[in-house]
Protein backbone atom coordinates (compact mmCIF):
# COMPACT_ATOMS: atom_id res chain seq x y z
CA UNK A 1 0.00 0.00 0.00
CA UNK A 2 2.86 2.41 0.79
CA UNK A 3 4.06 2.01 -2.79
CA UNK A 4 0.78 3.36 -4.16
CA UNK A 5 0.78 6.14 -1.57
CA UNK A 6 4.27 7.14 -2.70
CA UNK A 7 3.20 7.16 -6.34
CA UNK A 8 0.06 9.16 -5.54
CA UNK A 9 1.93 11.77 -3.49
CA UNK A 10 4.64 12.26 -6.07
CA UNK A 11 2.15 12.49 -8.93
CA UNK A 12 -0.05 14.91 -7.01
CA UNK A 13 2.84 17.23 -6.19
CA UNK A 14 4.02 17.26 -9.79
CA UNK A 15 0.50 17.84 -11.06
CA UNK A 16 0.08 20.66 -8.54
CA UNK A 17 2.69 22.85 -10.22
CA UNK A 18 0.49 25.77 -11.44
CA UNK A 19 2.26 26.26 -14.75
CA UNK A 20 -0.26 28.63 -16.29
CA UNK A 21 -0.36 30.81 -13.20
CA UNK A 22 3.44 30.94 -12.96
CA UNK A 23 3.88 31.72 -16.65
CA UNK A 24 1.30 34.47 -16.31
CA UNK A 25 3.28 36.02 -13.48
CA UNK A 26 6.31 36.25 -15.78
CA UNK A 27 4.21 38.66 -17.83
CA UNK A 28 2.83 40.33 -14.71
CA UNK A 29 -0.60 38.87 -15.34
CA UNK A 30 -2.62 36.96 -12.76
CA UNK A 31 -4.62 34.71 -15.06
CA UNK A 32 -7.02 33.96 -12.21
CA UNK A 33 -8.20 37.56 -12.47
CA UNK A 34 -8.43 37.70 -16.26
CA UNK A 35 -10.66 36.08 -18.88
CA UNK A 36 -12.37 32.99 -17.53
CA UNK A 37 -10.14 32.99 -14.45
CA UNK A 38 -8.82 29.55 -15.34
CA UNK A 39 -5.11 28.69 -15.11
CA UNK A 40 -5.24 26.38 -18.13
CA UNK A 41 -3.70 26.86 -21.55
CA UNK A 42 -6.78 28.32 -23.24
CA UNK A 43 -7.17 31.18 -20.81
CA UNK A 44 -3.41 31.76 -20.62
CA UNK A 45 -3.26 32.04 -24.41
CA UNK A 46 -6.11 34.52 -24.39
CA UNK A 47 -4.94 36.71 -21.55
CA UNK A 48 -1.14 36.45 -21.80
CA UNK A 49 -0.39 35.35 -25.36
CA UNK A 50 -0.16 32.39 -27.68
CA UNK A 51 3.40 31.50 -26.74
CA UNK A 52 2.56 31.39 -23.05
CA UNK A 53 -0.54 29.37 -23.82
CA UNK A 54 1.43 26.80 -25.81
CA UNK A 55 4.04 26.59 -23.08
CA UNK A 56 1.30 26.00 -20.52
CA UNK A 57 -0.19 23.31 -22.71
CA UNK A 58 3.15 21.52 -23.06
CA UNK A 59 3.88 21.63 -19.34
CA UNK A 60 0.38 20.49 -18.41
CA UNK A 61 0.66 17.56 -20.81
CA UNK A 62 4.01 16.65 -19.27
CA UNK A 63 2.56 16.89 -15.76
CA UNK A 64 0.08 14.18 -16.67
CA UNK A 65 2.40 11.91 -18.61
CA UNK A 66 5.57 12.05 -16.51
CA UNK A 67 4.27 10.44 -13.29
CA UNK A 68 2.70 7.59 -15.27
CA UNK A 69 5.92 6.97 -17.18
CA UNK A 70 7.98 7.16 -14.02
CA UNK A 71 6.15 4.10 -12.69
CA UNK A 72 7.76 2.12 -15.51
CA UNK A 73 11.19 3.39 -14.52
CA UNK A 74 10.66 2.70 -10.84
CA UNK A 75 9.41 -0.84 -11.42
CA UNK A 76 10.81 -1.91 -8.06
CA UNK A 77 7.77 -0.23 -6.53
CA UNK A 78 5.50 -2.72 -8.23
CA UNK A 79 7.74 -5.77 -8.09
CA UNK A 80 7.59 -6.10 -11.89
CA UNK A 81 4.03 -7.40 -11.51
CA UNK A 82 1.98 -6.25 -14.57
CA UNK A 83 -1.24 -5.91 -12.58
CA UNK A 84 0.38 -3.93 -9.79
CA UNK A 85 2.22 -1.81 -12.34
CA UNK A 86 -0.99 -0.95 -14.18
CA UNK A 87 -2.67 -0.11 -10.89
CA UNK A 88 0.22 2.17 -9.97
CA UNK A 89 0.08 3.84 -13.39
CA UNK A 90 -3.64 4.46 -12.97
CA UNK A 91 -3.08 5.94 -9.50
CA UNK A 92 -0.37 8.20 -10.92
CA UNK A 93 -2.72 9.39 -13.67
CA UNK A 94 -5.53 10.17 -11.25
CA UNK A 95 -3.25 11.88 -8.73
CA UNK A 96 -1.52 14.02 -11.36
CA UNK A 97 -4.82 15.31 -12.70
CA UNK A 98 -6.09 15.78 -9.16
CA UNK A 99 -3.04 17.88 -8.43
CA UNK A 100 -3.69 20.10 -11.43
CA UNK A 101 -7.36 20.56 -10.60
CA UNK A 102 -6.81 20.94 -6.86
CA UNK A 103 -3.29 22.41 -6.41
CA UNK A 104 -2.30 22.98 -2.82
CA UNK A 105 -0.29 26.08 -3.76
CA UNK A 106 -3.40 27.87 -5.05
CA UNK A 107 -5.77 26.90 -2.30
CA UNK A 108 -6.98 23.84 -4.24
CA UNK A 109 -8.42 26.03 -7.01
CA UNK A 110 -6.77 24.94 -10.23
CA UNK A 111 -7.52 24.21 -13.86
CA UNK A 112 -10.06 22.00 -15.57
CA UNK A 113 -7.68 19.15 -16.18
CA UNK A 114 -8.10 18.60 -19.91
CA UNK A 115 -4.46 18.83 -21.02
CA UNK A 116 -3.16 17.02 -17.94
CA UNK A 117 -5.74 14.27 -18.46
CA UNK A 118 -4.68 13.87 -22.07
CA UNK A 119 -1.05 13.63 -21.04
CA UNK A 120 -1.88 11.02 -18.42
CA UNK A 121 -3.96 8.96 -20.86
CA UNK A 122 -1.27 9.27 -23.50
CA UNK A 123 1.11 7.50 -21.13
CA UNK A 124 -1.45 5.10 -19.66
CA UNK A 125 -3.34 4.09 -22.81
CA UNK A 126 -2.08 5.77 -26.01
CA UNK A 127 -4.86 4.34 -28.17
CA UNK A 128 -7.52 5.80 -25.88
CA UNK A 129 -5.76 9.15 -25.87
CA UNK A 130 -5.57 9.03 -29.66
CA UNK A 131 -9.31 8.47 -29.94
CA UNK A 132 -9.95 11.34 -27.54
CA UNK A 133 -7.69 13.61 -29.60
CA UNK A 134 -9.58 12.77 -32.78
CA UNK A 135 -12.90 13.48 -31.08
CA UNK A 136 -11.56 16.79 -29.78
CA UNK A 137 -10.37 17.81 -33.24
CA UNK A 138 -13.65 16.86 -34.90
CA UNK A 139 -15.71 18.68 -32.30
CA UNK A 140 -13.50 21.76 -32.47
CA UNK A 141 -13.79 21.83 -36.26
CA UNK A 142 -17.56 21.55 -36.05
CA UNK A 143 -18.22 23.95 -33.17
CA UNK A 144 -15.08 26.11 -32.78
CA UNK A 145 -15.71 25.83 -29.05
CA UNK A 146 -12.96 24.48 -26.81
CA UNK A 147 -15.29 23.59 -23.95
CA UNK A 148 -17.58 21.48 -26.13
CA UNK A 149 -14.58 19.77 -27.69
CA UNK A 150 -13.12 19.03 -24.26
CA UNK A 151 -16.40 17.56 -23.02
CA UNK A 152 -16.83 15.42 -26.14
CA UNK A 153 -13.26 14.12 -25.90
CA UNK A 154 -13.57 13.39 -22.18
CA UNK A 155 -16.86 11.57 -22.59
CA UNK A 156 -15.50 9.59 -25.52
CA UNK A 157 -12.40 8.33 -23.70
CA UNK A 158 -14.09 5.65 -21.54
CA UNK A 159 -16.20 4.58 -24.49
CA UNK A 160 -13.05 4.17 -26.57
CA UNK A 161 -11.49 2.19 -23.73
CA UNK A 162 -14.43 -0.22 -23.74
CA UNK A 163 -14.50 -0.57 -27.53
CA UNK A 164 -10.75 -1.17 -27.66
CA UNK A 165 -10.99 -3.84 -24.97
CA UNK A 166 -8.70 -2.10 -22.51
CA UNK A 167 -8.24 -3.49 -18.99
CA UNK A 168 -11.05 -2.55 -16.63
CA UNK A 169 -8.77 -0.31 -14.57
CA UNK A 170 -8.03 1.79 -17.65
CA UNK A 171 -11.75 2.15 -18.36
CA UNK A 172 -12.42 3.02 -14.73
CA UNK A 173 -9.62 5.58 -14.70
CA UNK A 174 -10.73 7.24 -17.93
CA UNK A 175 -14.30 7.31 -16.61
CA UNK A 176 -13.24 9.00 -13.37
CA UNK A 177 -11.19 11.56 -15.27
CA UNK A 178 -14.07 12.20 -17.67
CA UNK A 179 -16.48 12.83 -14.80
CA UNK A 180 -14.03 15.24 -13.20
CA UNK A 181 -13.66 17.17 -16.45
CA UNK A 182 -17.42 17.32 -16.92
CA UNK A 183 -17.89 18.71 -13.42
CA UNK A 184 -15.12 21.25 -13.95
CA UNK A 185 -16.89 22.48 -17.08
CA UNK A 186 -20.19 23.25 -15.38
CA UNK A 187 -19.67 27.02 -15.81
CA UNK A 188 -18.98 26.49 -19.50
CA UNK A 189 -22.17 24.45 -19.81
CA UNK A 190 -24.11 27.30 -18.22
CA UNK A 191 -22.62 29.74 -20.74
CA UNK A 192 -23.41 27.36 -23.59
CA UNK A 193 -27.02 27.30 -22.51
CA UNK A 194 -27.15 31.09 -22.36
CA UNK A 195 -25.37 31.45 -25.69
CA UNK A 196 -22.45 33.39 -24.21
CA UNK A 197 -19.70 30.79 -24.49
CA UNK A 198 -16.95 32.24 -26.76
CA UNK A 199 -15.60 30.43 -29.80
CA UNK A 200 -12.12 30.00 -31.17
CA UNK A 201 -11.21 32.99 -33.29
CA UNK A 202 -13.61 35.37 -31.54
CA UNK A 203 -12.12 38.38 -29.83
CA UNK A 204 -13.53 37.24 -26.48
CA UNK A 205 -12.68 33.60 -26.95
CA UNK A 206 -12.83 31.55 -23.73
Amino acid sequence: MWELATVALGAYLLGSIPSGYLLGLLYRVDVREEGSGNIGATNVARTVGTSAGLATLAIDLAKGATPVLMVDVLDHLTGADPTRELRARAVAALAAVGGHVFPIALGFRGGKGVATTFGALLALAPAVAGCAAVLFALALTATRTVSISSIVAAAGAPVASLVLGMPSIVTATSTALALLILVRHRDNVARLRSGTEPRVGASNDD
